[in-house]
């Protein structure tokens, strides 16, 4: 018997199906095992000697496939044809050594694409583990490791707030703070454009202006309005004729197939989809056999493919959309690796898969992939240049004709920017014609700073810098999301307060870790190691010869010393030169302190060096506003008639606030945004500290209903059932009535009522069950069942095509695999001893998991 060992169950399930009789395949779901989130998983000392570890939630399969592996006479490790894949196999024959359960024979296989002659070719052609590629691996992993393990307590205990560091996380946002410096000190310049609505031959066009007074006209040469008025004022009095007429023909080519990079930005651009949301996809789409794999670099297809390409091409326009010879493509990324195929699709007579998200991301894949084999577009490009009588005005018309749409009539590549004039239609002139001039146009501009980072920008200019790897990308730009270091507004990256915070302090301190010409010249290093011209420890040893007793050496600084050398490397931004010349850093409340960064508990502030007399605080990110986000202490509304304590208005970590007395016991209470600091008087103040408000028993249970203010907003509450509410004012004005309305509502439509769900469609009945088969929506999804036994359909299959022959397969195969097995209670973890001094030092690098790059 062989085994097969893939990494998902869905390609375990396809392989098995194309393999037959003699064969058993498992997925490992995954890695199975990594580096403990705990200090001395590698250690440099000896060689860089790593510490692995099985995942708790793979022990279970890891002994299955162990037990099968017992009675197998060849290990086939079958996982994905890159340097994750190679690494999986590689940690599946180690756990299986150890369990001396390794089969005699081991042979490794890749294939691109899930379908039965790739699989069948792969199985053929066995090979050894690329001993290079898991060198690659482990070199990658130990740097991840050795970067967030030693950077992120540096962070931890010198700068309050901060979450982790990365190797690649770290230096991409850097690119998204070095963006918003940038937009930050823009300065906009006014220009003007000055155009014409002119008409020939009953066409409309628009010409503008390009000479003005015998001086050529750029953007930026008009840039006051009074020379815009005089300019539009001898385009208007001027008599405009054509005197040259420029026709040039153009070609475009069609864009090469997806690789992982091209696929997300234009994933993000047409889709809206996000770069991990694209990845996952994908990846259902090539374990369902659609598309080929999905990590690559290479913009190359098969050559059957290329074959299949131009057949379908042909078959669906005619022989002038296929070009006379196949089209050949070659990386252009900097530091093309593991050059696989492009992704595209497995069958070119198939051009729709999956519903939904994946019909829509195949429907890309297949046009990009058939357009790239397509004749190019052959355009016509027209310049139209008129002169007035005296020839010291011109105004100039551009426009463009497809000649021959070639690739164009399936695919044309997203844009960043919005189409210039060039696409707009001329109407036919020649020398000498002088078209009817209808109405002149000065239009007021002002240059834009260049803008955020989209997801797709962002993919983009890290491929370009050779920044991390296109596999990668997903996982870096969702970590920077999960660790609240930048916000996305409008599809647009901006940096946080702590993003920014954590983004200075690694520039003024390890400069060197986060420049991008370090950081490409490391992943050109990685890249030698992958093909065996680097070794992987010597690449780890130049690393960590200077990377640790760096963090030795800012390790031993205090923490006021790090916001002192901070406040001085942060000043251009926090305390810019003030048009009046006077001084940045005067405190705008008492006017004698100085303002300077500090640390707090919760992250850095601009305070005043007379505190605490003056109580001036101001924000971090409020770069050199005085007042914007400053908080010159509380404001006193009133003194409470009950209890005779002050109720005053405060600033805080979480917005403002109200409080009643002074000291830790001090009732407080967030001011609701619908209620707003600008209308908080000392009457609302006095409700929201009386919250929570007793609206009196319920009618049925006697049980109190009362009502509040939660963290997700106002809400009812009665005997452990809620419901919400529309406004802070309902809070206070609702009564019982409609307060035991609004519960039995939720109650109503909290729960989900089962049994009562209608299917979705109904097939016929099971000849297995007696039962009728329904096709019915769950919670995770469209599901099949016969009333016993319930099949989860494939993310990639459309509802719409079940039919009663492909859901009883589902069953069947579902019914194959017995029961689901039932969580197993954990046991109460023992407690504790009482940890010394020198262990609880340890304790926060042991439990924060470093980021992965």
């Amino acid at each position: 018997m062989k085994l097969v060992v893939v990494e998902s169950p869905a390609k375990a399930k396809t392989i098995e199906k194309y393999l037959g009789p003699g064969h058993r395949v498992l997925a490992s779901y995954g890695h199975v095992r990594d580096l403990p989130a705990k200090d001395g998983s590698v250690d440099p000392d000896n060689g860089f000697e790593m510490e692995w570890e099985a995942y708790a939630d793979k022990t279970r399969q890891l002994k299955a496939i162990a037990d099968e592996a017992k009675n197998a006479d060849v290990l086939i490790l079958a996982t994905d044809p890159d340097r994750e894949g190679e690494a999986i196999s590689w940690h599946v024959k180690e756990v299986l050594g150890k369990r001396r359960a390794l089969p005699k024979t081991v042979q490794r296989v890749t294939f691109n694409a899930i379908t039965k002659p790739a699989v069948t070719e792969a199985m053929a052609n066995p090979r050894e583990l690329d001993e290079d590629l898991i060198d690659a691996y482990r070199a990658r992993r130990a740097l991840d490791y050795l970067v967030g393990f030693t950077l992120s307590p540096v962070l931890w205990r010198k700068l309050p707030g901060a979450k982790s560091a990365g190797r690649v996380q770290s230096v991409a946002l850097r690119l998204v703070v070095d963006r918003e410096r940038e937009i930050e000190l823009f300065r906009p310049q006014e220009y003007w454009s000055i155009t014409a609505d002119m008409e020939h031959d009953g066409i409309p066009f628009i010409a503008r202006l390009v000479r003005w007074k015998g001086q050529k006209i750029d953007r930026l040469t008009i840039g006051n309005g009074k020379d815009a008025g005089a300019a539009k004022a001898d385009v208007e009095a001027g008599r405009f004729s054509v005197a040259t007429v420029e026709t040039k023909p153009l070609t475009r080519n069609p864009p090469p197939p997806f690789t992982t990079s091209t696929l997300q930005q234009e994933a993000a651009r047409k889709l809206g989809f996000s770069a991990s949301h694209t990845m996952r996809l994908a990846q259902a789409l090539y374990e369902d056999g659609a598309i080929t794999y999905m990590r690559t670099d290479g913009v190359q297809m098969d050559g059957s493919a290329i074959t299949a390409a131009r057949g379908a091409i042909a078959n669906r326009y005619d022989a002038s959309y296929v070009p006379d010879k196949p089209r050949q493509y070659t990386a252009k990324a900097k530091n093309a690796q593991e050059a696989h195929e492009a992704i595209r699709p497995t069958d070119f007579s198939r051009d729709r898969a999956g519903s939904g998200d994946h019909g829509r991301l195949y429907d890309l894949i297949f046009k990009r992939a058939l357009a790239s084999q397509m004749a190019s577009a052959r355009l016509e490009r027209t310049t139209v240049d008129m002169t007035d009588g005296t020839g010291q005005h011109a105004i100039r018309a551009t426009g463009q004709v497809v000649l021959f749409p070639g690739y164009l009539a399936l695919y044309e590549e997203g844009r960043d920017d919005e189409a210039d004039d060039e696409s707009r239609r001329l109407p036919r002139m020649k020398e000498g014609d002088a078209p009817a001039k209808k109405k002149v146009n000065s239009e007021q501009h002002f240059t834009q700073p260049p803008p955020r980072f989209s997801e797709a920008s962002l993919v983009k200019k890290m491929e370009e810098l050779g920044i991390g790897r296109p596999s990668t990308y997903a996982s870096i730009l969702q970590t920077l999301k999960d660790r609240e270091y930048v916000t996305v507004e409008k599809n647009r990256f901006q940096p946080s307060e702590s993003g920014r915070l954590v983004t200075s302090f690694l520039e003024r301190f390890f400069d060197r870790y986060v420049s991008y010409d370090y950081t490409a010249h490391l992943e050109e290093s990685l890249d030698d190691v992958s093909g065996g011209r680097a070794g992987w420890q010597a690449v780890l040893e130049a690393f960590w010869k200077d990377f640790k007793p760096k963090t030795a050496e800012v390790m031993e600084q205090k923490p006021s010393e790090v916001t002192a050398a901070l406040d001085e490397f942060l000043a251009p931004y926090l305390f810019p030169e003030k048009e009046d010349g006077s001084n940045p850093r005067q405190c705008p409340v008492c006017e004698a302190g100085r303002l300077s960064l500090r640390g707090g508990r919760f992250g850095a502030f601009i305070a005043c060096s007379n505190y605490p007399d003056c109580k001036y605080t101001r924000r971090f990110a409020q770069a050199g506003a005085a007042d914007a986000g400053a908080d010159a202490g509380p404001v006193v509304l009133g003194t409470d008639p009950e209890s005779g304590l002050e109720v005053s208005r405060r600033a805080g970590r979480f917005g403002p606030y109200i409080q009643l007395g002074d000291g830790k016991d001090a009732k407080r209470s967030s001011i609701p945004k619908d209620v707003g600091t600008d209308a908080l008087d000392m009457d609302w103040a006095l409700k929201l500290l009386s919250l929570p408000r007793l609206i009196g028993p319920h009618p049925e249970t006697g049980e109190p209903i009362t009502a509040s203010i939660g963290r997700f907003g106002p809400y009812l509450a009665h005997n452990g059932k809620y419901a919400r509410l529309a406004s802070t004012a309902e809070v206070f004005e609702t009564g019982m009535n409609a307060a035991v309305v609004k519960l039995a509502e939720a109650a109503a439509g909290g729960g989900r009522q089962r049994g009562k769900a209608e299917p979705l469609k109904q097939f016929g009945t099971s000849p297995v069950t007696n039962a009728e088969v329904k096709l019915m929506a769950g919670r995770f999804g469209p599901y099949v069942t016969d009333g016993e036994t319930n099949a989860t359909l494939p993310k990639t299959a459309n509802p719409d095509e079940m039919t009663l022959e492909t859901a009883l397969e589902l069953l069947a195969a579902r019914a194959a695999k017995g029961p689901p097995a039932k969580g197993k209670k954990k046991a109460a973890p023992k407690k504790a001893a009482a940890p010394n001094k020198a262990a609880a030092e340890k304790k926060p690098a042991a439990k924060k998991a470093a980021a992965k790059a």
